[in-house]
């Protein structure tokens, strides 16, 4: 690989640039594999042995080369560019779902692992503030082990969908460190829920739209600290989801 190749692939570390390309990172080959068999299309595949993935053009190169324009500490043998796809952005609030929206969630592995929890949950939309990390972004596809290729994310303005959503009377909870307890709350199958920044929680704007206010109690008297969000996310669904049975 040219130095030139090299910087293009490690630009897509920027969120701009991947846009103004159209394309995104994965790495390893069951991530590639998932991705490819939902649909999106393959770019270019850079890989240290001799494949059967399917992509506009196969380029194999070193392990040395893979190490420079890889974007994981120990790269695997295989790293694909993607082509974006195209997004209508659109949310319909008829409430026959349930969906998580996240305002503000800014560390890349959390969104990830947000994604991926939304997968292993049967949850099919995750919508995000314009401000929450990009889904794109090379640590949020890695954290995504895959899922990435199964949950349809969507940017969008959350006050005006929110409201929006009360208007047609769709539950909407939202988690904070004083509401009603998770564990005894009335539940429904359907609905959103609201999981806030990793610093500053539920934005205002946002809280005065949450109808239903939930907590996850602490089992420790005092002196804790609140939930990492994707934590948070994890209990909030499997609560929401174990109440089907």
């Amino acid at each position: 690989m040219t130095k030139k190749e090299i910087a293009e692939v490690k630009k897509l570390a920027q969120k701009k640039y991947r846009y103004e390309q159209g394309l995104f990172v994965a790495e390893g080959l069951k991530a590639i594999r998932e991705i490819i068999d939902a649909g999106f299309q393959v770019e270019i595949l850079y890989a240290t042995c001799p494949n059967e993935i399917p992509a506009k053009k196969t380029s194999i190169i070193s392990e040395v080369e893979m190490e420079r324009i890889s974007f994981l500490q120990k790269p695997t043998s295989y790293l694909a560019l993607i082509r974006i796809p195209n997004s209508t952005n659109n949310y319909q609030t008829e409430g026959s779902q349930l969906t998580i929206i996240l305002d503000d969630v800014q560390d890349p592995g959390n969104l990830g692992t947000i994604i991926r929890l939304a997968d292993w949950f049967g949850i099919q939309t995750i919508v995000c503030s314009i401000n929450t990390a990009d889904c794109f972004n090379p640590k949020v596809v890695q954290a995504t082990m895959g899922a990435i290729a199964r949950v349809k994310i969507i940017y969008t303005n959350l006050h005006k969908l929110l409201k929006e959503a009360k208007q047609h009377n769709i539950p909407i909870f939202g988690t904070f460190m004083s509401g009603e307890n998770i564990y005894t709350a009335k539940l429904p199958r359907n609905g959103i829920i609201v999981m806030g920044n990793e610093g500053s929680g539920i934005s205002k704007e946002i809280e005065y739209l949450i109808t239903h206010k939930i907590t996850i109690p602490s089992f420790k008297a005092e002196n804790v600290e609140s939930l990492n969000v994707a934590i948070a996310t994890a209990i909030c669904c499997s609560e929401f989801k174990r109440r089907i049975f």
